[in-house]
C-alpha cells in the first residue's frame, strides 16, 4: 500500500483531512477539480462577497475547538445592537417580532427528548399543538432546506431546534470574510505542512488507496462505482441581493408560513459590500412537484418583507438552485448513524456534509474528514495522536 494519502476534493471537508495526515507526518497530495479551492466555501469576488453556501459557524463542538487550536478561526464580527430590532419571523403573512406561544413553550422544553422512528409533525401536534407544530418545522427550514420538515425523524428536527433557538450559551459566530475567508487559511495551513496541492486536477478513475473523498456524494458515488452512497437532502431556491441601505431592511426573519430564511451578511461583516449597501441572502425551500420558477416567486415574497422596496434598491443580486447538495437530513427511523460510513473498506473513506459524522453541513464536513484523516492514517501506519 502506498505511503501517501491522496485527497480528492479541495473543499472544507477536503482540506480539514489533508492538514489531519500531513500533521502527523503523512505525504499528501490533494485533487482539486476546479481552478480554485473551496466547493460551497466558495464566495463570489468583491465587492460583493456572497457565498456559495453556509456562512455561519456555531462554536459549541470538536469541530470549532479544533479550528481554535490551530488559530484558524480568524476574526470574529458581531452585528449592532440595533440588528436585535430588526429580527423576527413571518407568521400569517406578516412580520412579527414574536413567534407563536407555542412555539415558545416548545423551544424552552429543555428535557424534553424526541423519538427517533416518529415524524416531527405528529410528534410535535400531539404536545404543542398544530399551530406550533408547523411553524417550528418551518422556522429550522433554514437548516433543513426542506418544504415539509414536519415529515423528518422527530429527534432530528428537535435536536436541530434546541441547536439554534435555545442555545447554552449562544454558539453563533460570525467569522470575517465567512468560509471563503476560513478556506483561504486552510488552504495556507495545508501548504505550510507540505501538502501538494492539484488544482484543474479532476479525477475520474478510483484513487489508489489510502484515499480520502471528499466530494459531494454523487460525484462519490459515480467515482467509487457504488450506488449505495445516497441520502436523503434539501432543495431550495436562493437569492442574493444588494441593496442601498435602509432602516426598515430586516436583520434575520425565519419564515413560519413557508419555510424560507433571511438573513443580512454586512450587519456583522461590512467588508462584504459597499459603504452604504447591505448585503442578504434569502432562500425558499422548494415543494413536491414544484417548480424552480414557482419556488422563486415564493421568495420574492418573502423578500418583499424582509427587504421592503428592494425591487427600486437593488445594486446587486444573483439566484441559484441547490439540489441534493445541502447537507443530510434523516427520515424517521434514521439517524446519522445510518448514513453512508465514512469508512468504505480497501483503505477508502469518505468525507463531506452528508456522511455518517454528526453535526450539521460544514461540521458533519470536518468532524467526517477527521474520522477520515485517522483511519487513513492507520492506514499508512501513522496516528493523529502524534501531531
Amino acid at each position: 500500500m502506498s505511503r501517501t494519502i491522496t485527497v480528492v476534493g479541495g473543499g472544507l471537508a477536503g482540506l480539514v483531512a489533508a492538514i489531519a495526515c500531513a500533521e502527523a507526518g503523512a505525504r499528501v497530495v490533494l485533487h482539486e477539480a476546479h481552478s480554485t479551492l473551496g466547493g460551497r466555501g466558495r464566495a463570489t469576488p468583491p465587492p460583493y462577497v456572497a457565498h456559495e453556501g453556509a456562512h455561519v459557524f456555531y462554536a459549541d463542538g470538536a469541530h470549532w475547538t479544533w479550528l481554535a487550536e490551530r488559530g484558524l478561526v480568524g476574526r470574529l464580527g458581531l452585528p449592532p445592537a440595533r440588528a436585535a430590532l430588526r429580527a423576527g419571523f413571518r407568521l400569517d403573512g406578516r412580520m412579527s417580532r414574536r413567534p407563536p406561544a407555542g412555539f415558545l413553550r416548545m423551544v424552552l422544553d429543555r428535557r424534553r427528548s424526541a423519538p427517533v422512528d416518529r415524524d416531527f409533525h405528529g410528534w410535535a401536534a400531539e404536545r404543542y399543538g398544530e399551530a406550533a407544530a408547523r411553524a417550528a418545522a418551518n422556522a429550522i427550514a433554514v437548516v433543513t432546506y426542506d418544504a415539509d420538515t414536519g415529515r423528518l425523524s422527530a429527534a432530528f428536527v428537535w435536536e436541530l431546534l434546541r441547536r439554534v433557538f435555545a442555545p447554552r450559551p449562544p454558539a453563533v459566530r460570525w467569522v470575517v470574510g465567512g468560509w471563503a475567508a476560513l478556506i483561504g487559511r486552510l488552504a495556507d495551513r495545508a501548504r505550510e505542512l507540505g501538502v501538494g496541492i492539484e488544482l484543474d486536477s479532476r479525477v475520474t478513475e478510483p484513487p489508489t488507496s489510502p484515499a480520502i473523498v471528499a466530494t459531494e456524494l454523487s460525484s462519490a458515488r459515480a467515482l467509487l462505482g457504488d450506488a449505495s452512497l445516497r441520502w436523503e437532502s434539501g432543495h431550495c431556491v436562493m437569492l442574493d441581493l444588494a441593496v442601498r441601505r435602509d432602516a426598515r431592511d430586516s436583520f434575520i426573519l425565519f419564515d413560519m408560513d413557508e419555510g424560507g430564511f433571511h438573513e443580512c451578511y454586512s450587519a456583522q461583516d461590512p467588508t462584504v459590500a459597499p459603504r452604504g449597501e447591505s448585503l442578504f441572502q434569502l432562500d425558499m425551500p422548494v415543494r413536491e412537484g414544484e417548480g424552480a420558477a414557482q419556488a422563486h416567486l415564493r421568495l420574492e415574497r418573502l423578500t418583499d418583507i424582509a427587504v421592503p422596496g428592494w425591487r427600486d434598491r437593488v445594486t446587486w443580486s444573483r439566484t441559484a438552485t441547490a439540489r441534493g447538495r445541502t447537507g443530510a437530513i434523516d427520515l424517521p427511523g434514521f439517524t446519522w448513524r445510518d448514513r453512508p460510513a465514512v469508512e468504505r473498506g480497501d483503505g477508502v473513506f469518505l468525507a463531506g456534509d452528508m456522511v455518517a459524522a454528526p453535526g450539521m453541513r460544514g461540521e458533519i464536513s470536518m468532524n467526517s474528514a477527521l474520522r477520515a484523516a485517522e483511519g487513513a492514517l492507520n492506514a499508512v501506519g501513522l496516528s493523529r495522536a502524534a501531531a
